[in-house]
């Protein structure tokens, strides 16, 4: 049985990971976001990024862990799949990543698909093949003994229907973690962005409780320091603590403001 990674452990375990979100798809830009978390996220399904790419975000961000805030060299990095696909699964993890995020998952046993498609058989439907994920084959002997264990399948809890289904959702075996999209949730509660309305907050205190039954994690994505502050309040278990793309229009709206301030 191959060791648990220590991001897996680590979230299984509850423990406050941070994650970076990666929609910009260059290795640079992966790097250094990768220099301040425990995890990174690489976005597939609403950005143009293709499994070239991937898999060269997967080399910057193991490239990155010698230099991370935990300073232990195993940043880990997240794949979200367009859709809870077992070709869409199979590709992202053939390029090397540490497992998938996977969206709208509204029911147990859409999760249980999920968990299959991360898995080898028996346990699973994955493909089985030499690739860069099994050092081009020549660990594939191993992971296929383990089935795919290794790896971490998040699930994403976007849907009023998804919320309802939370806690089966949470207990499916193999699921390591939940995550809440806010923007997909709030718009399927038809509050969308409202976050600190009661209506969203009740749907993400009856993910929690439910999840937390389970002995599952929640988490979620933040896209300001504000969101950080009310999403650490809300009791979530671990955060994406923002976006590559938003943290580069940020700094150029900053300077513009200043610029136009001190020049204008």
């Amino acid at each position: 049985m191959t060791e648990m990674p220590r991001f897996k452990r680590r979230l299984r375990d509850g423990d406050p990971v941070t994650g970076q979100w990666l929609s910009v798809g260059h290795p640079a830009v992966a790097e250094v976001c990768a220099r301040e978390a425990d995890f990174a996220v690489v976005d597939t399904e609403h950005a143009p990024t293709d499994l070239e790419s991937v898999a060269n975000v997967a080399r910057a961000v193991e490239a990155a862990g010698d230099g991370d805030a935990a300073g232990d060299g195993e940043t880990a990095l997240l794949a979200r799949v367009a859709w809870n696909d077992p070709v869409r699964i199979k590709r992202v993890l053939d390029t090397g990543v540490s497992g998938v995020l996977v969206p709208m998952v509204e029911s147990a046993e859409e999760a249980r698909e999920a968990v299959e498609a991360v898995r080898y058989p028996p346990e699973g439907v994955r493909g089985i093949a030499g690739s860069r994920g099994n050092d081009y084959g020549r660990n594939l002997a191993e992971q296929v003994e383990d089935g795919g264990n290794h790896l971490v399948t998040v699930v994403q809890i976007e849907t009023e229907e998804a919320v309802e289904n939370a806690g089966a959702i949470a207990a499916v075996e193999g699921v390591d973690a939940l995550l809440v999209g806010p923007a997909d949730l709030s718009g399927s509660l038809g509050v969308f962005g409202e976050y600190a309305g009661e209506t969203f907050r009740e749907a993400v205190e009856s993910v929690l409780d439910r999840a937390h039954d389970a002995d599952t994690p929640v988490g979620t994505l933040a896209t300001s320091d504000d969101e950080i502050r009310r999403w650490a309040e809300y009791g979530y278990d671990y955060q994406i603590v923002g976006v590559d793309a938003g943290y580069l229009a940020a700094g150029a709206e900053r300077a513009r403001s200043v610029y136009d301030e001190e020049m204008g």
